[in-house]
């Protein structure tokens, strides 16, 4: 099997802090399907240098908002201590398959998006979580910075084999576009 690379691979959960005295750790889930963590047998995170270590999951248990995990080969507050901080990733191979029309939020970045007219505006930098209706899709451009909610009433289509996304832009990029242009 080719070698990882950690970029590549999907976040599904921070190490927040040790718990117990036998090297458990508190994982945050940053994933909106926490039901896969009782079920996780491995995990990546991110090996010194960059690389990618796996790591087997011995055991897991849910605790308020979060998880407990019992690592192989961490059995002491100090091992897990070095796991406080660090990502924990799957490859994309372990994913559910979404139903036709779906689409994971890690798919976009990267995506060219274009307006309705066929203009380009820029590519996905990033989708940010702002506790509101929708995630906000970060688009970086020649025209700078342009924040579209990921929602139906902007996102017209989203088209992953080719790499694109068509949006229609909200007032306020319409607006700034109107002004780039005078």
């Amino acid at each position: 099997m080719p070698a990882r690379a950690f970029a590549d691979l999907v976040a599904i959960g921070r190490v927040i802090k040790p718990q117990g005295r036998h090297g458990e750790v508190v994982v945050a889930p940053l994933s909106d399907r926490p039901d896969r963590f009782p079920e996780l047998r491995s995990v990546f995170v991110e090996a010194p240098g960059g690389g990618v270590r796996a790591v087997q999951v011995k055991s897991c248990w849910p605790h308020k908002d979060r998880f407990v995990l019992k690592l192989e080969g961490v059995d002491s507050i100090d091992d897990a201590e070095r796991y406080r901080g660090l990502e924990l990733r799957i490859g994309e191979e372990d994913l559910a398959e979404l139903p036709p029309g779906s689409f994971y939020h890690h798919q976009l970045r990267g995506l060219v998006v274009t307006d309705e007219a066929g203009a380009e505006v820029g590519t996905v930098a990033e989708i940010l979580e702002t506790g509101g209706e929708a995630p906000v899709l970060t688009v970086r451009g020649a025209g700078g910075e342009t924040l579209i909610p990921l929602a139906e009433d902007f996102v017209r289509e989203v088209d992953l084999p080719a790499g694109r996304l068509r949006v229609r832009l909200p007032q306020y990029a319409l607006a700034k576009a109107a002004e780039r242009a005078r």
